[in-house]
C-alpha cells in the first residue's frame, strides 16, 4: 500500500484507517472512488497542515487507491497553483459526495465533527459559514444576497448552542434550492 519506502507512522503522521466499513458507491469497480470515510482520512492526515502541496495530496489520494481522475477532476473546480488550501479541497471533496450544497455541506458536518458517530454532527459556525460560501461561489447560482440571508439564520441557530452548526439547523431548508 506504501510505497515511498517510509510508513506515515515513521514520519508521526496518522496512518490511513478508516473509522467503519463503507460499501462504495459504485459497487464492483476497483477504481470505486472518493467516500465519506476516505475523505475523513485525508483530513486527518492532513488538516493540521492548511496548506497542502498537490504532490503531497496526489501521494496520498494514491495510497488510498482512489482513482487518479476523480482528483483531476476536483482540482480542476478551483484555480489552485502548486498548493490547496485544505479546507477547500475538503468542500470541494464533499460536493463530490453531495448531491445538492446542502448535503455537501451535512458531509461536511459529519467529516469535520468531534461528536460520536451518529451524534449531531455540530461544527462551529465559523467552518459552516466558511465552506458554505466557498462551495456557493463556486455554485455560481446563488446570490450573496441569499448566502448572506442563509448565514444570517444558521447563524441565529448557532447562537443558542454555543455558536455550534448541528445538521438540523440546516436540513429543512434542503426544500429550498440552496
Amino acid at each position: 500500500m506504501f510505497c515511498s519506502g517510509q510508513l506515515p507512522l515513521s514520519k508521526g503522521e496518522p496512518l490511513p484507517v478508516k473509522e467503519r466499513l463503507e460499501m462504495p458507491l459504485a459497487t464492483g469497480k476497483k477504481d470505486a472512488g472518493l467516500t465519506p470515510g476516505l475523505l475523513k482520512v485525508l483530513h486527518k492526515q492532513l488538516s493540521s497542515k492548511g496548506m497542502v502541496a498537490i504532490a503531497e495530496l496526489r501521494e496520498k489520494w494514491k495510497h488510498l487507491g482512489l482513482p487518479e481522475l476523480q482528483l483531476e477532476a476536483i482540482l480542476e473546480l478551483d484555480s489552485f497553483g502548486e498548493e490547496v488550501e485544505w479546507m477547500k479541497f475538503l468542500a470541494l471533496g464533499c460536493s463530490v459526495l453531495g448531491e445538492s450544497l446542502l448535503s455537501s455541506m451535512k458531509q461536511a458536518c459529519e467529516i469535520l465533527t468531534r461528536d460520536p458517530e451518529g451524534g449531531a454532527a455540530r461544527i462551529p459556525f465559523e467552518t459552516f459559514s466558511f465552506l458554505y460560501s466557498y462551495l456557493a461561489d463556486i455554485d455560481g447560482e446563488i446570490s450573496e444576497t441569499e448566502i448572506k440571508a442563509f448565514l444570517h439564520e444558521i447563524k441565529e441557530e448557532a447562537d443558542k448552542h454555543s455558536g455550534m452548526v448541528l445538521i438540523r439547523h440546516f436540513l429543512p431548508y434542503s426544500f429550498v434550492f440552496y
